[in-house]
């Protein structure tokens, strides 16, 4: 009891203080004893997590779940589950054999030779041969998400169990091209064409769902048999099917143009991409024609402030234009950067300001757009005037294309087989630094050719270091968010939410709802 009074008094002091006196007696009421204070024995019992009945995944029952041609987002994932390729990539963006078995190639024709995994059939029932890896390839090939990805394939065969594919130049990374989904040749019409995945997909009573495919060629182990399909077309209609729990995962860039706000208890993992976000520089025209310069900017970049501050952590710094996640990042080049290194390099550099450099960044982003004017900022501080120029995305496009910049903030999705050409090479389609120098484009065909890739990226990227024509500055995630408490042992890919399927673990609510599996 004494305790207690004591509590409340120290409690009381300052706001009696406040008023400046003592109240000479207190009221009566006030002076009423206090009843004894009981403590609990036991804290409070945490509340029973609530577990769904089924799992279910958003889809747009309208749009085609053909992986050649489907929407990106959920449409995608739910196909991940229907189709698989050639090949898949792992988290370090490295191919791991799939559907193909092995394979040889021959540098001096440029030629793959692929020999398809034994006992594969659809889940139809029919065996996958090369005639239905040709036909679907040969699609993608003219596809918009495919084409420039399989721009330097020549020709494609396939007979029974054995693809042959051309390239029109030497490529040793080629195989990380070929996760693309393979589906039934003659089916490829349909709207859920039929594939060789985990599940298939089926209609009862007018309701969509995936069933698991019992004829899986990797015998078994899906985590549950059925997955409810569940309408979300559009991006407010999903993030409310999710945080009503209609629906227990969805994928999100939360960093994109369309960034998802939820609520309630969420679980949320990222995966590495390809997409790499950089300064560009215009080599072409003063001041950033002078290498010192640029490489003092290299110098002056907070990566790790940028992915902090401004991305929440969804991505991971870079000094060079390959991602953290692979083998190839060479980390022993990477530099220390700091406002000193960058002051000293930037004296260094013999620049005297005449005009503010113009950063360019497009108005659609909200997240590159603070990025921009950050780093904008930052120079100016330590020397170098920088003024952000916000435009829409057809002007933003148009002035690179024209050269009206000294700086860009851009953002690219590279292919997993690295080929940094377009972006770097003389005339490459990406190239809106008008970079044009023997060396890169003699070392950017020495990758493309390398059987040693690791050496290979490792000398172009000490080049690129030296030279500076664009500044890589950090790779983004993109972010798979569940009802936490219902999936565990998730790890995903870039491509593929469910990577490691048949280890994942799903907890649902028994019918009778008194235990969960």
């Amino acid at each position: 009891m004494k305790k207690h009074l004591f509590t409340l008094l120290c409690a009381a002091l300052p706001l009696v203080l406040l008023t400046g006196c003592w109240q000479e007696e207190l009221p009566e009421e006030d002076l009423t004893p206090m009843p004894p204070v009981v403590e609990e024995e036991h804290p409070p019992e945490t509340p029973r997590v609530v577990l769904p009945e089924t799992f279910a995944l958003p889809y747009a029952p309208s749009q085609t779940l053909d992986p050649v041609e489907c929407a990106d987002g959920m449409q995608q994932v739910v196909a991940s589950l229907l189709y698989e390729g050639l090949f898949r990539l792992d988290s370090a963006m490295e191919p791991q054999p799939s559907l193909c078995a092995s394979y040889t190639y021959d540098p001096a024709a440029h030629r793959y030779v692929f020999t398809l995994r034994e006992g594969v059939t659809f889940s139809d029932g029919s065996n996958l041969t090369a005639a239905d890896v040709r036909a679907t390839l040969e699609r993608a090939r003219q596809s918009e998400r495919y084409r420039s990805r399989l721009a330097g394939v020549a020709s494609i065969t396939g007979r029974n169990d054995t693809l042959t594919i051309t390239l029109t130049g030497p490529n040793t990374g080629f195989p990380a091209l070929l996760d693309i989904p393979i589906v039934k040749s003659g089916t490829q019409k349909n709207t859920v064409p039929t594939g060789t995945g985990p599940y298939c997909y089926a209609m009862e009573d007018g309701t969509a769902y995936l069933t698991a495919n019992p004829s899986w060629w990797k015998g078994g182990g899906q985590p549950l048999d059925r997955i409810a399909l569940v309408e979300a077309a559009g991006h407010d209609t999903l993030l409310y099917r999710f945080s009503s729990h209609d629906v227990q995962l969805m994928t999100a860039d939360l960093t994109g143009t369309q960034s998802s706000g939820t609520t309630g208890k969420v679980g949320c993992i990222d995966a590495d991409t390809t997409v790499l976000q950089y300064l560009g520089c215009n080599t072409a025209r003063a001041p950033l024609d002078n290498l010192a310069l640029r490489r003092a900017v290299w110098r002056g970049i907070n990566r790790s402030y940028v992915v902090s501050a401004f991305l929440s952590g969804h991505g991971s710094e870079a000094q060079f234009p390959v991602s953290p996640a692979s083998r190839l990042y060479p980390s022993a080049l990477e530099e220390t950067n700091s406002v000193d290194a960058f002051s000293a390099a930037l004296l260094q550099s013999g620049y005297v300001s005449e005009r503010p450099l113009t950063l360019l960044v497009n108005e659609e982003n909200s997240f590159k757009k603070s990025i921009a004017e950050y780093l904008a900022e930052s120079l100016t501080n330590a020397g170098l005037p920088v003024e952000v120029q916000v435009l829409p995305w057809e002007a933003y496009h148009a002035a690179l294309a024209a050269g009206e910049f000294d700086l860009y903030y851009g953002e690219v999705r590279l292919t997993a087989d690295w080929n940094l050409a377009p972006l770097l090479a003389t005339g490459g389609s990406l190239n809106y630094s008008q970079w044009s120098n023997p060396q890169t484009d003699a070392l950017l065909s020495a990758f493309a050719a390398a059987e040693d890739r690791t050496t290979a990226m490792n000398t172009l990227c000490a080049h690129l270091q030296s030279q500076a024509p664009i500044l890589p500055v950090c790779f983004k995630s993109t972010s798979v968010l569940y009802q936490a408490d219902v999936v565990e042992n998730l790890t995903p890919t870039a491509a593929e939410p469910f990577y490691n399927l048949t280890s994942c673990v799903i907890h649902l609510r028994e019918s009778d709802g008194e235990s969960d599996s």
